[in-house]
């Protein structure tokens, strides 16, 4: 298991960008998967991107073209920089990290992102 601290949510205007960032502690970073997922009141929580540990990268359909997820190894931080935010992209963002060998994984406490004018 280990700890997920996110970062960077915010309120931006539609077209806008935000950069959002997740640091893990308490494991090793490189063995896991590590993903974001969303959840807006009243809907489930769905995977928005998730990278590999070799780099591979996953993304929703609703967010392909405008998002890219990023890991630096070094820092144990996951990024996902998302742009032309438009305000279906509201919702609580939320880090996971899936270890890839025990297939446990742990949750971040999420941030909030609200794209309004």
């Amino acid at each position: 298991q280990v700890d997920l601290v996110e970062s960077g949510g915010g309120v931006v205007q539609p077209g806008g960008s935000l950069r959002l960032s997740c640091t893990a502690s308490g494991g090793e970073f490189s063995l896991y998967q590590m993903g974001w997922y969303r959840q807006a009141p009243g809907n489930q929580r769905d995977l928005v991107a998730h990278i590999s540990p070799g780099g591979s990268t996953n993304y929703a359909d609703s967010v392909r073209g405008r998002s890219t997820i990023s890991r630096d190894n070094a820092k144990n931080t996951v990024y996902l920089q998302m742009d032309n935010l438009k305000p279906e992209d509201t919702a609580v963002y939320y880090c996971n990290a899936l270890n890839m060998i025990t297939r446990y994984d742990s949750w971040g406490q999420g941030t909030q992102v609200t794209v309004s004018a």
